[in-house]
């Protein structure tokens, strides 16, 4: 009878619930979302940081439990929520990383779902429609603000191969890409390659303007699709 009695009582004992850190720098909103999380059925905010560098502490420990979810910030003071991702996937695999901020532009996007983010929602726009959000992720779901999600496929249109546009750059372009590829700046460049700044510049601009891109990382993904560095 006990083990009978035992089996019902964990045939009726719910679940655990999803647990969700919070990464936030300003505390009012901080305290609003929180309570929002706190809404959401099966799913708890059991801590709350300012700062990335503290939930990292805090997650270092090995008496730590990992997070489901940590809902981040990306204009955090000190690292920001950008250089977090890696880190958080780093030291919990299984934690899903949402990004939650006012940023939209290319850049950020781009790097947060390269680092790994399972999700990237706007402020505002976003906190009605936080917890299906959230309950996405958890179901293997990307959440993004609609927003966003044009601006990405906007991007992976940009971004898309174009091995004529690719295979266009000179022999000193494609050099001057293997460097961009190497997170070298321009000056760096030109001090490998022994050129001018100003001529770095020059072939920076040529690249741009045959890869249809305007910025560093647009060049580097459009040449990395292409499947030239293969060839350099």
């Amino acid at each position: 009878m006990p083990r009978v009695f035992d089996s019902l009582v964990a045939m009726t004992k719910p679940a655990p619930k999803k647990t969700v850190w919070l990464i936030e720098d300003n505390s009012t909103l901080c305290r609003i979302i929180a309570r929002v999380i706190g809404t959401i059925n099966g799913m708890v905010c059991t801590a709350k940081y300012y700062r990335c560098e503290e939930a990292l502490e805090h997650l270092e420990k090995p008496t730590t439990v990992p997070p489901d979810i940590v809902l981040l910030d990306v204009g955090l003071p000190g690292m920001s929520g950008l250089d977090g991702i890696g880190r958080i996937r780093e030291l919990s695999p299984t934690t899903q990383v949402v990004i939650l901020t006012v940023f939209d532009d290319d850049e950020k996007i781009y790097r947060a779902i390269c680092a790994g983010a399972s999700g990237y929602l706007l402020k505002g726009a976003a906190m009605d429609d936080l917890a299906s959000s959230l309950e996405q992720v958890l179901r293997g779901g990307a959440p993004m603000t609609p927003r966003v999600a044009r601006r990405v496929l906007e991007m992976f249109t940009r971004l898309a191969p174009k091995e004529s546009a690719a295979t266009g750059l000179s022999p000193r372009e494609r050099q001057v890409v293997e460097g961009m590829a190497a997170g070298l700046t321009n000056k760096e460049i030109a001090a490998k390659l022994g050129l001018s700044a100003h001529t770095t510049d020059g072939y920076t601009r040529s690249i741009y303007e045959k890869l249809h891109v305007k910025n560093r990382s647009g060049a580097v993904a459009k040449v990395m699709n292409s499947g030239l560095f293969e060839k350099l």
